[in-house]
């Protein structure tokens, strides 16, 4: 199997863009480092605990300059309801008096003031996807949440505008695509595969400096809690999708008398490791896949075992395209991943694996480029570089490639056609990285803080349902509060009156659903 690292880290921590496009269709300047002195001084923040916040004035106080926004890399510039800011924030909150890094923001004003509860603040997941980018693209969706919010949304540290990680030329991205295998079968191809890894890392470390040990989770919270006082709200309202969910959480831990209305959507489960993340997901789109092949008749057992025989002849023999590219295993397995986000993608998968038996890998290949960000020109965008680069400095775990190989049987049993790349993936996506991970497990105990409403959907692919619940009881009780959807997809507000009508009335009224509540 060949393909790029990059597109495998997709499969383990959600990239939910393209999935919250269909949901919201069916709802109806960059950083700068510096030099900043302030006055007073901070306490030296704490991971394992609340932290409360002593930043210097000259942090707490600036005034955002909010202005015309300029066009994404890869896209148009939003309309001019939008606006865009930088916000300055330390680049190392231990020293908090010294070099700052410029957080991008954007915001839309709510359309009825008068009755404006403050700021919603936005998150999409990734990690590494751009807020600044996606909440104007997403935002007909939330209208009716604008109505009493200004809708805001940022690029976390490391991510686009602020100071986004670059760790590879596309050049080398399309050259790890074709010629990296990431399921070995033998000790070369294992070799390749671990030496990109340690190259991808190294390309990080000599690109990004010193921000790359400064864009962990915790960072990006208290950044979020720094946004809260900027912006002039007493609490923080937040929305936050996938790893969003994971951000969120971290907030409430470190900072649970700032909570207001928390809303965790398609919710990444904080007890899990990197290992447990990787088993998650392999039996999330594994079964997701059974919910696609049950809709189109076929036994679950009978058309995954047709799938893997499909992916193992694309392994021995990359199909054409109607390009000038090749279709290998790895692109075929991404572009299965990408269309089990959503149902809405379920009849361009029937039609794409129809395609590729009969010999042409193009349909299959454009799902694989949208999963991947890249464009017709063969431009990637870096989100899945400061993906890879966020999550390594979370995540503490670093399993050898001996323990990956260990473990293979059981991904293999767990997912025949997901749990071979997810397997590897365990050993090769923070192998040898260059900065030390924070933590096994995510920190998301909230003592004293208000009820946060936590979303899980029952056919979630990248974010399995049963991470919600885990979610909603380690906030701790009275404040996680837990709402089921039936239904398939990556995420659930835009989903059905019954959820939109429950995030809403909690956000615009705070009226707080029972616990356990289910939307089916």
């Amino acid at each position: 199997m060949t393909g790029s690292v990059r597109a495998v880290r997709g499969l383990r921590a959600a990239a939910a863009a393209l999935a919250l496009v269909a949901l919201a269709a069916g709802c109806t300047g960059g950083g700068t480092t510096s030099d900043a002195k302030g006055q007073g001084s901070a306490a030296k923040p704490s991971a394992n605990g609340p932290v409360d916040s002593d930043l210097p004035a000259a942090l707490t106080g600036q005034k955002l300059d909010w202005g015309r926004c300029e066009a994404p890399a890869s896209g148009e510039r939003p309309g001019d309801k939008w606006e865009c800011a930088t916000m300055k924030a330390p680049l190392d909150y231990d020293k908090p008096d010294g070099k700052t890094i410029g957080i991008a923001l954007v915001r839309t004003k709510a359309t009825g003031p008068s009755s404006k509860i403050g700021s919603l603040i936005f998150n999409f997941g990734g990690p590494g996807g751009s807020g600044v980018e996606r909440l104007p693209l997403f935002g007909p969706g939330y209208t009716k949440l604008n109505t009493r919010y200004d809708l805001v949304s940022f690029d976390p540290r490391g991510v686009a505008a602020s100071e986004g990680v670059r760790c590879r030329t596309d050049a080398e991205t399309e050259k790890a695509h074709t010629e990296v295998d990431l399921t070995p079968d033998t000790p070369a191809e294992e070799a390749a595969y671990f030496k990109d890894a340690v190259d991808f890392g190294a390309g990080c470390a000599r690109t990004s400096g010193e921000v790359l040990e400064h864009i962990r989770t915790t960072d990006a919270a208290r950044d979020m809690d720094l946004m809260r006082q900027v912006l002039g709200d007493r609490q923080l309202h937040y929305f936050g999708f996938s790893y969003g969910t994971q951000l969120g959480g971290v907030y409430a831990h470190l900072f649970p008398k700032n909570v207001g209305r928390l809303v965790l959507d398609a919710v990444v489960d904080p007890n899990a490791d990197m290992i447990g993340h990787a088993k998650h997901q392999t039996r999330g789109f594994q079964r997701a896949l059974d919910n696609y092949l049950k809709s189109t008749g076929k036994d679950p057992e009978t058309g995954t075992r047709e799938i893997t025989d499909l992916l193992a002849r694309i392994d021995r023999e990359p199909l054409p395209t109607s390009g000038d590219r090749e279709l290998n295993e790895n692109l075929a397995t991404t572009g299965i991943v990408q269309a089990l986000y959503s149902e809405h993608y379920w009849p361009t998968l029937t039609k794409a694996l129809a395609a590729a038996r009969k010999g042409d890998g193009s349909e299959l290949l454009d799902l694989a480029d949208a999963y991947n960000d890249r464009d017709a020109e063969g431009r990637y965008s870096t989100a899945q570089h400061s993906q890879r680069a966020i999550s390594c400095s979370d995540t503490k775990q670093r399993p050898t490639p001996a323990e990956a190989r260990k473990m293979l049987p059981e991904f293999q049993k767990i997912s025949p056609v997901f749990g071979p790349f997810l397997g590897w993936d365990t050993a090769g996506w923070c192998n040898e990285w260059p900065v030390e991970g924070e933590h096994d497990t995510t920190q998301v105990s909230a003592p004293g803080a208000a009820p946060i409403l936590v979303v899980g959907t029952t056919g979630d692919s990248a974010t399995p349902f049963e991470g919600s619940k885990t979610m909603a009881t380690e906030l701790g009780d009275g404040v996680g509060i837990h709402l089921t959807n039936e239904g398939e997809g990556h995420g659930a507000y835009g989903s059905g009156l019954c959820v939109n009508g429950t995030i809403d009335g909690y956000l615009l009224d705070h009226k707080i659903p029972e616990n356990g509540k289910v939307c089916d």
